[in-house]
């Protein structure tokens, strides 16, 4: 799995010095890739509004990486016949998730740097927080139709006691006349014999010789049998006594849930047309809007930790899962000089924010993107 550290260092001459003796030992030892990360110059507000907006966008960034795992974790469930297409619909810009945040490019159509920074952050928290509503909804209407289809698919899987009649039993073979009528009755295998030989004694209204067998597995088989219908508590009290069941059935209802079932499967196939649209397009939405998050939080942070007039470069490193602790104790080496009590020690504190991750502290700003996500299984 491929790790991402999004850096960002002031631009005196120590710490430009530091950066290229990162680029120079990660190059050398491949421990990772480095690149610039690009963010314009932005509205810096007051200290006030920037120390405040630090935490909101902490939580932002909660939310909007929690809205992006739901929307990949519906992805994998609705697409579960071809989950191989995930990949080809979680995209960002058109492009796959890591080639976006490694060529990151401020969007300022659609987030204007012209704007205050408290202006960016709640049109952000609004497209999210649109989404995360839409998503609920879109699924609630995929579920419920998927789950009706399965509902009545199943009935035409389970056993003789519960599944569909309708493709063993043709309108031949019921007797429905004013006086007459034909039960269904479901008789264990073993019990076959026992059921030709006393049918015709579970009541005397039963019509002789009506008993047919219609359908049979490993279970047992479905008969039929023809009777008067004033006789028809009195059978199925006995055929019950005897361990024979009777199934109820109709015809037609049975006609209206083959029928129902069709209209189902051609609903089910437009909506899962629909959703999967809809994932895509919202997908790439709230990802997008996510990562210009995290350029807000790397911007945010610098001026608070670096001062003012703003001076800084972000760096984007990509590297190994294994080889994430090397650069860890790589980046707190060569960037002490900026804060000389970070402690290597202090980088095992464990990350308990999503997304990009402050509690583990350095010595330079230093937030990781997981990825758990950019590399969809």
């Amino acid at each position: 799995m491929t790790d991402l550290w999004l850096i960002s260092v002031p631009l005196d001459k120590t710490s430009l010095s530091s950066v290229e003796k990162l680029k120079r030992t990660i190059a050398k030892t491949n421990l990772a890739s480095c690149c610039k990360f690009s963010i314009p110059d932005l509205k810096v507000g007051t200290l006030d509004s920037l120390l405040s907006m630090s935490d909101d966008l902490s939580e932002l960034d909660r939310l909007t990486e929690s809205v992006i795992k739901k929307t990949c974790q519906c992805m994998r469930e609705v697409m579960e016949q071809s989950s191989d297409k995930v990949l080809e619909n979680a995209l960002a810009n058109g492009v796959d998730l890591m080639s976006y945040v490694t060529t990151f490019q401020w969007d300022k159509a659609k987030y204007p740097t012209t704007l205050p920074l408290s202006s960016l952050v709640d049109n952000i928290y609004k497209e999210v927080s649109q989404v995360e509503s839409e998503l609920k909804s879109q699924a609630v209407a995929y579920n419920s139709v998927k789950a009706s289809l399965q509902s009545l698919e199943h009935k035409q899987e389970g056993d003789l006691q519960t599944r569909s009649l309708n493709d063993i039993v043709k309108r031949e073979d019921l007797v429905v006349s004013e006086y007459l009528t034909t039960l269904l009755l479901v008789v264990p295998r073993a019990s076959y014999a026992q059921w030709e030989r006393t049918y015709e004694s579970l009541s005397q209204f039963v019509v002789p010789r009506s008993s047919r067998k219609l359908y049979e597995n490993i279970e047992g088989g479905v008969f039929s049998v023809t009777l008067f219908k004033r006789a028809v508590c009195e059978f199925r009290a006995k055929a019950h006594e005897s361990k024979f069941t009777v199934r109820e059935y109709s015809f037609d209802l049975e006609e209206k849930q083959q029928q129902e079932m069709k209209q189902l499967g051609v609903h089910k196939k437009e909506q899962y047309g629909i959703f999967v649209c809809w994932l895509k397009v919202n997908f790439n939405e709230v990802f997008v809007a996510w990562i210009h998050l995290k350029a807000l939080r790397v911007f945010v942070e610098s001026v608070l930790r670096y001062g003012l007039p703003v001076n800084y470069q972000a760096l984007l490193l990509q590297t190994d899962k294994k080889n994430s602790k090397k650069v860890k104790e790589e980046l707190t080496s060569l960037f002490m000089h900026l804060d000389p009590t970070a402690t290597v020690s202090k980088t095992d504190v464990s990350c308990d924010v999503s997304g990009l991750c402050q509690p583990e502290y350095f010595s330079c700003i230093c937030f990781h993107i997981h990825t758990n996500m950019l590399e969809i299984s």
